[in-house]
């Protein structure tokens, strides 16, 4: 089925009836709101809403799309770095990666205000924008099929087990930051963060942001076997395994392939080694900068794949592995098995 037809069962004219659907509450500090079968923070609907009323891609656009706590930042990194290298070469120390997180660098389409504030629209082509919604869910016309142009999409998967560790840790931390920054200001307590146990009984729901994780990955994965010149898939373990071959494919796949005078002279090398966790986790923007709701330095993490087994029993591991190999029947994906920590 075609996103916008998915999208506009959930819609009245161009305005999304929030309050019409179904709501989950126990992931503070999100309040999710399932859409088109995926669940999304409350808070970015209104942004969903104008990215497929409003939203005007052009040709030269690519799009980073994601799970959360899949590899997002690195990617983000990654594709700024890549596309942007002849105006910022990676080893300048003005370089926009040095003084900027990159969720500065790269924005979401369905951020709050991207479209109806102009702040994608301000920016110059080529464009790099960002997306967690699921490939089902994409604008009618950022989606690959259809259309006209050559707009790009870059999807990356993660193994669900690492991505479910990552993103009830990352949870954690905007819950600390709200309840740091608000107080008891309404007289009421800071929600309790969700217990490792309570999370993970809701992404095996499929209750989480932007989950059903499996699903999310198996739309993507079918549309880049439909159209690989248009969605090109990546794998964050294989990307840890082998950084500057993917970088190669990326800018590559991207339309800016590096150059053989790149090559000799280590761009690639450079651009790899610039957004690295260990670079960028210590940039002063992200020891001690922030977004508006949690601090710069909760986007890295380990940046490793196995991670999960330090957090997650072998019967719980197991669980998790058959829900998801068994939704994914049919689909032709299967999740490579993640390294130990």
């Amino acid at each position: 089925m075609a996103a916008s037809a998915v999208y506009d069962d959930d819609m009245a004219g161009s305005e999304l009836v929030t309050s019409s659907l179904p709501l989950e509450t126990r992931f503070p500090p999100f309040q999710l709101r399932q859409l088109g079968g995926f669940w999304f923070p409350e808070a970015i609907l209104p942004g969903v809403a104008a990215a497929h009323a409003r939203f005007e891609p052009r040709p030269s656009d690519v799009f980073l799309a994601s799970f959360p706590k899949s590899g997002t930042t690195w990617l983000k990194a990654l594709a700024f770095a890549v596309i942007y290298r002849a105006d910022h070469p990676p080893r300048s120390p003005g370089h926009p990666l040095r003084h900027r997180n990159p969720h500065d660098c790269v924005k979401f389409l369905e951020e709050p205000f991207a479209v109806d504030g102009g702040v994608l629209a301000a920016l110059p082509s080529p464009r790099v924008i960002a997306t967690h919604l699921p490939y089902s869910l994409l604008p009618g016309r950022v989606a690959a099929e259809g259309g006209s142009g050559v707009r790009r999409i870059v999807y990356i998967c993660r193994d669900p087990k690492d991505a479910l560790v990552s993103t009830w840790l990352f949870a954690k931390k905007v819950v600390a930051a709200a309840a740091a920054r608000d107080g008891d200001e309404d007289g009421k307590p800071p929600p309790a963060p969700t217990t490792f146990e309570e999370a993970f009984e809701l992404f095996c729901d499929g209750r989480c942001m932007a989950g059903p994780q499996w699903r999310h990955v198996a739309g993507y994965w079918e549309a880049s076997r439909r159209l690989p010149d248009k969605v090109l898939f990546l794998r964050y373990e294989e990307m840890l395994q082998d950084p500057v071959g993917n970088v190669r494919k990326l800018a590559e796949f991207m339309g800016c392939a590096f150059s053989g005078e790149e090559e000799a002279a280590g761009v690639v090398e450079d651009i790899v080694e610039l957004c690295s966790i260990d670079a960028l986790k210590n940039m002063d923007v992200n020891k001690n900068g922030a977004q508006e709701y949690v601090k710069n330095e909760s986007f890295f993490r380990k940046g490793v794949a196995g991670d999960w087994s330090n957090h997650m029993t072998p019967a719980m591991a197991e669980r998790l592995d058959k829900i998801v190999d068994d939704a994914l029947q049919g689909t032709g994906f299967t999740f490579a098995p993640a390294q130990s920590a």
